[in-house]
Parts: C-alpha cells; sequence; structure tokens
C-alpha cells in the first residue's frame, strides 16, 4: 500500500496549505521537462501527482485516511471519470511559468525592456546642500550601431526558424499514468523568436546590442542626502528586440562636513565663546552655509545655550522651504592666567559675594571628611 503523505513529504496532521506546498516543491523538483531522460524522477512525479490528487482532496483525503487505497479507487480516483486532474495542471503551470498543456496560438517572444543599471556616487556636503550637475561614465549595453539592434549583418535578412515554423515554441508530448501530457516549450533553435539569423552581425554577433562607455550628464537637485536616489530615464540596458531601455538609478552617499552636522534639513554646529563674551554679550562671527556672520549673543549667556536661525538650513528636496540652522554656545574657561588676571578675578568674585579661598575643600574632600578615611 502507497502512503501518499509519506510521498509528499508530510504529516498526517498537515493542513491544505502545506501538502499544496510540498506538492509544488516536489514537483517541481522531479518534472520531466527539468529531468530529461531520467525514468525515476518520471516515476516520481507520477507518483507525487497521484498522492497529490488524493490528499489535496478534502473529501478523498478523508476516504484515504479512512479505507486507504480502496477508498479512492473506482471513486474519481484515477479512472475515466477523473474529473478534478485540472487543479494539479494548474499547479504546474504556476510552477513552471505556464507551460503544461497544449495551448492555441504561438509564442513568440516580443519586445523586452532592457534592465535597469546602478551608480554609486559621492558628494561633497556643499553639493548635496545647493545641488550640483555631475558628468559620470557608464558602461552599459546600448543598440547596436551597425544593424540596429536587428543582429543581422546589413544587406541579410532573417529566415523563419524550420523548427518551430516561426511560432517561437515547439510542443512535446509524454505519456503518464493520466493520459497524454503535452509540453510547451521554448524553441531552442531561435529561442523563442521565431527566426533565424544566417548572417550575424559582425559587431554585435548578433545579439543586437553592443557595450560602451557613455557619458551622461546627471542633475542633482539642492537638499538630497545619504540613500537619495536619482533616476535617469532611458539610461539603463538597451532593451531586446525593439523594447524601450531601461532606466538608470544613481545611488547617493554625502561626505561629511568639518563643523556642520545635518539632521533631516536642520544644521548643527557648536561655537566656542569667551568668559567674558558671554558674561558682558558680544557680537560674534558665527559660518552658516552661504558663509559667516555676525550674531549677537547676551550677557549673561550660559555655556550649552542653543540659539535658532530660521530657514538657514538645507533646501528641502521637493523645493518645500529649507530647515534651520541651530548652533550652541560652549564657554571657554582661560587657562595659564597671569597673576594680575588672578587677582581681578578674586576681585570679581568677592563683589560677586563668591570669595574666593585658596585651596577650598572641594566636593571630594568634603565627602572625605564627612564619612571618614
Amino acid at each position: 500500500m502507497k502512503d501518499y503523505y509519506e510521498i509528499l513529504n508530510v504529516s498526517r496532521d498537515a493542513s491544505q496549505d502545506e501538502i499544496k506546498a510540498s506538492f509544488r516543491k516536489l514537483a517541481k523538483k522531479y518534472h520531466p521537462d527539468l529531468n530529461p531522460n531520467d525514468k525515476e524522477a518520471e516515476k516520481k512525479f507520477k507518483e507525487i501527482n497521484e498522492a497529490y490528487e488524493v490528499l489535496g482532496d478534502p473529501e478523498k483525503r478523508k476516504r484515504y485516511d479512512m479505507f486507504g487505497e480502496s477508498g479512492v479507487n473506482g471513486q474519481g480516483g484515477f479512472n475515466s471519470d477523473f474529473t478534478g486532474f485540472g487543479d494539479i495542471f494548474d499547479d504546474i503551470f504556476d510552477i513552471f511559468g505556464g507551460f503544461g498543456r497544449a495551448t492555441s496560438g504561438t509564442r513568440k517572444q516580443g519586445p523586452v525592456r532592457g534592465a535597469d543599471l546602478r551608480y554609486d556616487l559621492e558628494l561633497d556636503f556643499n553639493e548635496a546642500v545647493f545641488g550640483v550637475e555631475k558628468e559620470i561614465q557608464v558602461r552599459k549595453s546600448e543598440t547596436c550601431s551597425n544593424c540596429q539592434g536587428s543582429g543581422v549583418k546589413p544587406g541579410s535578412s532573417k529566415e523563419t526558424c524550420s523548427k518551430c515554423h516561426g511560432t517561437g515554441e515547439v510542443r512535446y508530448a509524454h505519456q503518464t499514468a493520466f493520459g497524454q501530457f503535452v509540453r510547451v516549450a521554448t524553441c531552442d533553435a531561435c529561442n523563442g523568436t521565431g527566426e533565424i539569423i544566417k548572417e550575424k552581425c559582425p559587431v554585435c554577433k548578433g545579439s543586437g546590442k553592443e557595450v560602451k562607455r557613455k557619458k551622461i550628464k546627471v542633475k542633482i537637485p539642492a537638499g538630497v542626502n545619504n540613500g537619495s536616489i536619482i533616476s535617469v530615464r532611458g539610461e539603463g540596458e538597451a532593451g531586446i528586440r525593439g523594447g524601450s531601455p531601461g532606466d538608470l538609478y544613481v545611488y547617493i552617499t554625502v561626505k561629511e562636513h568639518e563643523i556642520f552636522k545635518r539632521k533631516g534639513n536642520n544644521i548643527y554646529f557648536t561655537v566656542p565663546i569667551s568668559f567674558v563674551d558671554a558674561a558682558l554679550g558680544a557680537e560674534i562671527e558665527i559660518p552658516t552655509l552661504e558663509g559667516k556672520i555676525k550674531y549677537t549673543i547676551p550677557e549673561g549667556t550660559q555655556t550649552g545655550t542653543e540659539f535658532r536661525l530660521k530657514n538657514m538650513g538645507v533646501p528641502n528636496v521637493k523645493g518645500l522651504g529649507r530647515g534651520d540652522l541651530y548652533f550652541k554656545v560652549v564657554v571657554q574657561v582661560p587657562r595659564n592666567l597671569t597673576e594680575r588676571q588672578k587677582e581681578l578675578l578674586r576681585e570679581f568674585g568677592k563683589e560677586m559675594g563668591r570669595e574666593h579661598k585658596e585651596g577650598r575643600k572641594g566636593f571630594f574632600g568634603k565627602m572625605k571628611d564627612a564619612f571618614g578615611g
């Protein structure tokens, strides 16, 4: 007695989806088209289809679980009354892209669009911010300039394929347990074109395409950032049999700036200022994307204070305004003071009610006194 569950590599409590998935995998593995002249594969393929015809039908599966093979033989299993084989063929069509049963009409291959290309482009920070036009060089296939893509030597012509008679497909009949099975495949003599080139173009060797290096100008809009992609229509690989060319996709990476940090469309950076400027307020010079400008900070500015300049950040890549510019001030504590400078600071401390005491214990000294040790 055949164990259909074992044949399909599924457990007895497998769901219908699991059974179907296993069938599709095994049918593809052992299909005669992928295993020509392999009798074992053909035998296995028949067993797989026989098992799926039963387990793939909930009613037949139920009878099989109860009575074994006798429960499905003579009940629409594999005799002349069989009506459910279409589903199996439909699954095979899904696996092999549509061939399997004889079909009417021709399958002569038509135009095919060319493949897309990728180019990685690195930009300077300012180029990304303000936009730029770059000239890049791409190695790609283009329509042959000698034969205009026909693949035929100029002055010659194509002939109808004698094997498929111009249909682009050939048919093979297989006798199976279910009757005759007709396989329709692409003609291997003409590769599905229905035509044979007797005299090939000497430049492209019959492919209709030639590889060239082409210089292409790419306009980079203002505001692009790492990961931005610029598409250039029609600059990909050449199409086949008159198909349109693919597209070129330019992937952007941006070099870091030595001062500015970008987050979205906003710009951030840090400006050091002196203790005196922070205390008294001052007009300082700060960098921006357009150059240096004067900015007045108020007296009493604390270290870490952040200031904002609206609409002075990066332009929106879609043309919708600009981001902002933020700069944070960091107060620099003077070092290597002269005695006169130190005396002035002591006097300043007295005026502020914070007289400076040399050798005054700091936090850790006080903590040591408090806890001992």
